[in-house]
């Protein structure tokens, strides 16, 4: 099960099944890692709409500076958090149904003028992504997380992962 942060939570990360807390198992360790505080929450923008509402509320209330949001097939999930929050909202496709994840990237990307979703890749490997995505949103204005971003990058840069 996926670690739930005390207090505040810097990034709040939403999904619409618990099915897809496999995908996010390597990135929570990375949050952790740039000094990042995080909520995993769960809530389908189809069958939950108003927990979905009530969780971005009270994470804006709280603090929360991204979101991330992961979902598969018709991929509604970040599209419906960036219509409600003027928050980046880093959006990461997973791979489902017969078309593995391809048509939720689509989904994801064709986003209206306006309404925002930063995407990355497809699963696992996205979602990894969107944790330094995140650091790198946050390390603007945070040395602190810029400086663990930047030594991240150097451990890659060495061959690391």
């Amino acid at each position: 099960m996926a670690k739930k942060a005390t207090g505040t939570a810097r990034v709040v990360v939403l999904l619409g099944s618990e099915s897809d807390l496999p995908v996010i198992e390597k990135m929570l360790p990375l949050l952790d890692r740039f000094g990042l505080s995080h909520r995993v929450a769960v809530a389908s923008a189809h069958r939950q709409p108003q927990k979905l509402h009530r969780i971005i509320k009270e994470s804006e209330a709280g603090g929360t500076e991204v979101f991330i949001a992961l979902a598969g097939m018709a991929a509604h999930l970040p599209g419906v958090v960036a219509s409600l929050t003027a928050r980046p909202v880093i959006g990461v496709p997973v791979a489902a149904g017969p078309l593995a994840g391809v048509d939720a990237l689509l989904s994801i990307v064709q986003m209206p003028p306006g309404v925002p979703v930063a995407t990355v890749a497809i699963g696992s490997a996205g979602a990894r992504n969107a944790a330094c995505l995140a650091a790198r949103m946050i390390g603007l204005k945070d040395a602190k997380v810029a400086a663990a971003m930047d030594d991240y990058r150097k451990e890659l840069a060495r061959g690391g992962r």
